[in-house]
């Protein structure tokens, strides 16, 4: 069989502004769920380009102790000739608990700090985007104050 290999489709900037951030204790969990809404962001790169639409979705991370993070993000992305794109982006994210305390404070962390893999997955209509359906990715993600910059490779 062949070896897969990883194409750059492109990079994702969510903005997900100064606001507060939602964080508590499920009853009977060992987590702390979290919410923050997405409040905009850009799409570039050779195979995709367009904009993140605002407030259309967010993320809801389990925050686990250890410094572990499970990410669970849905949000609508649209391409530069107005095509809609929905995407739920799940991941891993681990930190130590001082640079975990600095990324929950919104500061920027030395990428170092931090593990960060997601595996996306796409929803476009039929057309020019509808590869976005049939291709698997998998990104590396920057927390960058109050924005992540992701970069999504195509497996191929």
């Amino acid at each position: 069989m062949d070896r897969p290999a990883l194409d750059l489709a492109f990079h994702v900037r969510l903005d997900f502004g100064d606001g507060p951030r939602t964080r508590f204790v499920p009853g009977f969990k060992g987590f702390t769920r979290g919410f923050v809404s997405v409040v905009g962001g850009e799409v570039s790169g050779p195979r995709l380009k367009g904009r993140v639409v605002p407030h259309s979705g967010g993320d809801w991370p389990h925050i686990w102790p250890s410094g572990l993070i499970e990410f669970d993000a849905n949000y609508m992305l649209e391409a530069d000739d107005g095509t809609p794109i929905y995407i739920q982006n799940r991941g891993l994210a681990y930190s130590n608990p001082e640079a975990m305390a600095r990324i929950e404070a919104g500061e920027s962390v030395d990428p170092k700090e931090t593990y960060c893999r997601i595996t996306p997955r796409f929803e476009a209509p039929a057309g020019q985007h509808d590869w976005l359906n049939r291709t698997i990715f998998v990104g590396v993600a920057e927390r960058r104050g109050s924005s992540t910059q992701f970069d999504y490779y195509a497996v191929t």
